[in-house]
């Protein structure tokens, strides 16, 4: 399984560029992928980052639909009219386009979060407020993760 983990901050230049964190190319390179797809997240004022194969198998979810209905017509939009495929040059850079940018209500430096088989673009007090709000949702919640069954044999 992908993961992409922690909270690295980068510097947009001039001409919008960014360098995507080195763990998160490392983890790209495991994968056996460079490109990347940039979307505006639907939900929130951030740019998601998924990695090609993981962009096209979510993306494969519009095959549950009627070809021609309003909802597979919808979700299409709403995944591929602002969807943008990158691959980081020789530096690690990729460009973002403006459109994005403006989206995330971007600056001078940008949060990349991990989360764990994509990653987000955030403006960071924006990315400090969420991880925040959603650690503080959790734990409201008392939201867990199933634990792991022994295997047979594991010692217990």
């Amino acid at each position: 399984m992908t993961r992409f983990m922690g909270t690295h901050t980068n510097r947009l230049d001039r001409k919008g560029r960014v360098s995507v964190p080195a763990p998160f190319r490392a983890e790209l390179t495991r994968l056996g992928t460079e490109e990347v797809v940039l979307r505006p997240s639907h939900r929130m004022a951030c740019i998601e980052a998924w990695p090609l194969p993981a962009f096209e198998a979510m993306s494969g979810g519009l095959d549950n639909y009627d070809i021609f209905s309003d909802a597979q017509d919808d979700m299409a939009a709403a995944l591929f009219a602002d969807a943008w495929p990158m691959r980081p040059d020789g530096e690690g850079r990729i460009m973002l386009p403006e459109e994005l940018i403006a989206h995330a209500g971007l600056g001078e430096t940008i949060a990349f979060v991990g989360l764990g088989r994509i990653f987000q673009l955030w403006e960071p007090a924006a990315a400090k407020r969420r991880t925040d709000e959603a650690r503080a949702r959790a734990r409201e919640r008392g939201l867990t993760l199933p634990g792991v069954a022994a295997r047979p044999g594991a010692a217990e």
